[in-house]
């Protein structure tokens, strides 16, 4: 136990440290993110919380490498990732790319690593549901939603770390009461090695040491989620976690994406054309401040979360669970269909 925590504080100090170094060389070679009309910080960002998180999490895993099944092919395709998202931060290269390297990536976690989604469960109530050969297209769009789902939260100070660490945390307390403590490990290093970004990324240790996460971290973040959520739900006759529950465990993320993608088809738009109609936008706009909106957001994933963790433990039935989820997910779709009459509505209400 002691040797554990000093195992965890020394990954804390490494993580803090790396930020520190990689702060002055992003600003040296121009890895920053500058205010435009979207992004209404203030001054040159350094774009280095991805990667600092990537050099504490390949160092763990170099003195752990028995931690997770496949750790070699696992902290490849993080490297790789983190190396196009910074590629991106800095030459922002076209989503294309991206997307080919995603999917390249996702294949080689099924025929390398067979992890893929090949059963759902029993979702609809008339017995569990397997995939076949459909399963292998079904985890390329999983691995790809995931990592842009996490990509397009990452609005706001604290909000990408917030939501990773939600996720993490819930993940990390499934699988430890289901005794599988490796993989329950790594979650908790997962959330030690992101509170200094955070910390950083919220300007607690003043302005001038700010960073922000970039589209390495992001893409990071989002496919160690789909990753470990596959080798927990897919894991043998007896997985620690039912397919649904993932869902839970994500669904701010992904009930976001969703909405906002289906929004953008139905006006004839991209469904990668960037706009200001998240979550987090939706709150700024209803009047809440930045700090306010990472509460508020960060507590709406963890009641998901914690309802999804509730309903793992006291194995309510897996239809339940799913149409609970869409039941959600319908409502937040519908909210943002009226989100003008809402916000001039609850403006309104303020007022009076």
């Amino acid at each position: 136990m002691l040797t554990s925590l000093i195992d965890l504080a020394f990954l804390f100090f490494f993580s803090f440290t790396t930020l520190f170094f990689l702060r002055k060389f992003a600003k040296t070679i121009g890895l920053v993110d500058k205010p435009n009309a979207r992004k209404l910080h203030e001054g040159v960002i350094p774009l280095v919380g991805g990667i600092s998180i990537c050099c504490s999490l390949l160092y763990f895993l170099f003195n752990n490498p028995n931690i997770i099944p496949h750790t070699p092919l696992y902290a490849g395709c993080i490297l790789l990732l983190v190396i196009v998202g910074a590629l991106d931060d800095r030459f922002d290269i076209s989503f294309q790319v991206r997307f080919f390297v995603q999917a390249g990536l996702s294949v080689a976690m099924m025929t390398i690593g067979n992890i893929e989604l090949h059963n759902i469960g029993n979702i609809f109530g008339s017995g569990n549901v397997t995939l076949g050969w459909f399963g292998y297209v079904v985890t390329i769009l999983s691995v790809v939603g995931a990592i842009n789902a996490y990509n397009m939260v990452d609005g706001i100070d604290g909000l990408l770390g917030g939501m990773s660490i939600v996720t993490f945390g819930g993940l990390g307390i499934l699988v430890a009461l289901d005794g599988q403590m490796n993989i329950a490990y790594l979650c908790l290093v997962l959330v030690v090695i992101t509170l200094p970004y955070i910390l950083l990324n919220l300007g607690a240790l003043g302005r001038k040491r700010k960073v922000f996460m970039g589209d390495a971290g992001s893409m990071l973040i989002g496919f160690t989620v789909i990753w470990l959520l596959l080798l927990s739900s897919q894991n043998g006759t007896e997985p620690p976690i039912r397919p649904v529950t993932a869902l839970w465990l994500i669904a701010v993320p992904l009930m976001d994406m969703a909405a906002i993608m289906i929004r953008r088809v139905r006006r004839g738009d991209s469904p990668f054309k960037p706009d200001r109609e998240h979550l987090h936008h939706i709150c700024q706009r209803l009047g809440l401040s930045t700090t306010h909106t990472l509460i508020t957001i960060c507590l709406i994933a963890s009641a998901l979360a914690g309802f999804g963790i509730w309903g793992e433990i006291n194995e309510i039935s897996e239809t339940i669970m799913f149409y609970c989820f869409m039941i959600c997910f319908m409502a937040y779709a519908l909210m943002l269909n009226y989100i003008w009459r809402v916000t001039t509505w609850v403006r309104a209400l303020n007022t009076n």
